[in-house]
């Protein structure tokens, strides 16, 4: 059970001031307790000196009890004489014959030593408790007689009772004007702190209404202006965040493409309208989303972005449908991010421009083989120069057209993933030597030289050796070509896992502009030099191909002026 703030501190406030009030009352009590048993000793005291100054003149024993009893009498106190042998001589309320001897009582004996003996005991000649007060009586320097009196600590407990009984009544009386003000002042602190508090929960209910309205110039006043503009602020942001949800919301609900957001624990976070219609699906918020969606590229997708922490891309089927899903990784929340982009429309085209392309080449393959066999049945030596002239062009552009339709079809089988490839561990140095062979004529016309620099602790990559040695060829062909001085350089180094191949020529180099659309198919720089030297404009693109096909990467690294470098990564064969 919650304990208010007025209960805290009036509770505080009255167990302080209970037990402040019964301090003061107890030590008030003890105060004059002592105050009244040191002022009866004073005044028995000063009674035993002067009864001790009129009793040295009196000769005997009789007269003297005599008197001692007459005197108790006047003064309501008791009085006993005792000799310096501890013997009682007169007591002014018993026989002193019959009492005993009172040496070693310690007020006679502390008398006795020279002295003012004090003791508070209880009476066993009375049967009451008693204040004792003795004084010695000398004559010639001799101690003669103890002179002791004493009273009953009743009559001193009731004058202190008295005085304790109107300490206690002022005691209760300040007690409770204490009290008063002390709830008082709790309600006074506990009133705004309240207010504050209900003021809070209503705010915290998404009402931005609420105030707190304070007088005074305190601490409390400023806590409660504070809160004003507080809330104020909150009512504007809350407001704009609303805002820019709703916007949000809109957005993606307009959102063509799938939106899928998972939290760490595999439960939906987040999804659209359109991701409900790609899955045919409803993917509920807070429920895992292989209830509902059980593909397993999808699963496979988000096992490989949460093992790695981070992004990836991958076409996926489902349903029938082509999609390119987008996985983000967002490392603050640990959650992933999956956009469905539909590129079934896409691929379809793909799938006819491939066809197309496929059909075409086929088609064109075997007219342009029956011209080029009819071209080289003509007998030259028939034809005049000039129509030999004509017969050198239609040869060179067969061959051009034969060449170009042969790389198409290479190109849409590797597209098409339709070559099965024979992997095996495959040494880059000796292959390299091989493709450098089919070379040396050109090389040797051309009167460059070629330098390789390939260590000795190279491992072997995992791959088809004839589809690498068409890699090889291509860029080698390639560098050949563009490089009329200088020459070509070869390097290898492994470096995380992989194989690097460095191809470097002298050529005219390439411009940051066409880097990024060089590999692209019938892609070139120098469309005139191009035509001259008979290129197609797929050779790289195959090169590509290939390399991907491998599960490798390529890079181009260029200088106007300066020349290129090709750099090929190969995943290193695991032994």
């Amino acid at each position: 059970m919650k304990r208010s703030i007025f209960l805290k501190i009036f509770g505080s406030y009255f167990f302080l001031i209970i037990a402040l009030s019964g301090l003061i009352v107890l030590f008030s009590s003890y105060l004059i307790r002592n105050y009244q048993l040191e002022r009866t000793g004073q005044e028995l005291k000063d009674i035993a000196a002067v009864i001790g100054s009129r009793l040295t003149d009196i000769p005997r024993d009789e007269q003297i009890d005599r008197t001692i009893k007459t005197l108790g009498g006047q003064i309501n106190t008791r009085i006993t004489l005792v000799d310096a042998e501890g013997r009682v001589i007169a007591d002014s309320q018993e026989d002193p014959k019959k009492m005993e001897n009172h040496r070693t009582r310690t007020e006679i004996a502390q008398a006795l030593e020279g002295g003012t003996g004090r003791y508070l005991r209880f009476s066993e000649t009375l049967g009451q408790e008693m204040l004792y007060v003795a004084i010695p009586v000398q004559k010639d320097g001799t101690i003669r007689y103890v002179i002791r009196t004493s009273m009953f600590l009743k009559d001193i407990k009731i004058v202190s009772g008295r005085l304790n009984t109107k300490i206690l009544q002022i005691a209760i009386a300040v007690l409770i004007v204490a009290l008063i003000a002390a709830f008082v002042f709790a309600r006074t602190i506990s009133r705004p702190v309240a207010e504050v508090t209900d003021a809070i929960r209503r705010v915290a209910g998404h009402d931005f209404s609420a105030r707190v309205l304070l007088k005074g110039r305190d601490e409390l006043k400023q806590v409660a202006d504070s809160f004003n503009a507080m809330t104020d602020e909150m009512q504007g942001l809350f407001a704009e965040l609303t805002r820019q949800k709703e916007e949000l919301n809109s957005i993606i609900s307009s959102l063509q493409e799938g939106l899928l957001v998972i939290d760490n624990n595999e439960r939906v976070v987040l999804t659209n309208e359109s991701m409900k219609n790609i899955t045919g699906h409803d993917l509920k918020t807070g429920k895992p989303y292989w209830e509902a969606l059980r593909e397993p590229s999808i699963s496979d997708l988000i096992k490989k972005v949460r093992g790695e922490r981070s992004n990836r891309t991958e076409e996926i089927m489902m349903n029938g449908m082509a999609y390119l899903c987008s996985a983000t990784f967002l490392r603050s929340k640990e959650e992933i991010v999956i956009v469905f982009h539909d590129i079934s429309e896409i691929k379809r085209l793909e799938k006819i421009k491939s066809d197309f392309v496929l059909n075409v080449s086929h088609e064109l393959r075997t007219p342009l083989t029956s011209i080029k066999g009819y071209v080289e049945t003509m007998d030259e030596s028939s034809l005049s120069d000039e129509n030999k002239n004509y017969l050198t062009i239609i040869r060179r552009n067969t061959d051009r057209l034969i060449n170009i339709v042969s790389d198409l079809l290479t190109l849409s089988k590797l597209e098409e993933k339709a070559f099965a490839l024979d992997f095996e561990p495959v040494d880059m140095a000796p292959l390299i030597e091989r493709v450098l062979k089919i070379f040396e004529n050109q090389i040797r016309a051309k009167g460059f030289s070629v330098k390789m620099n390939i260590p000795g602790n190279i491992p072997p990559v995992m791959g088809d050796p004839f589809k690498l040695e068409q890699v090889f060829i291509n860029l080698l062909d390639n560098a050949i070509k563009y490089t009329d001085a200088g020459g070509i350089a070869i390097h290898m180094n492994t470096a995380d896992g992989d194989i690097n191949i460095m191809i470097t020529d002298t050529g005219p180099g390439i411009s940051s502009e066409h880097i990024p659309r060089i590999l692209e198919r019938f892609y070139v720089v120098d469309k005139s030099r191009s035509k001259k030297l008979g290129g197609t404009g797929l050779g790289l693109s195959i090169v590509k191909h290939i390399v991907l096909l491998h599960n490798g990467k390529i890079r181009v690294e260029s200088t106007v002026g300066k020349g290129t470098t090709f750099i090929v990564s190969l995943p290193a064969s695991i032994s």
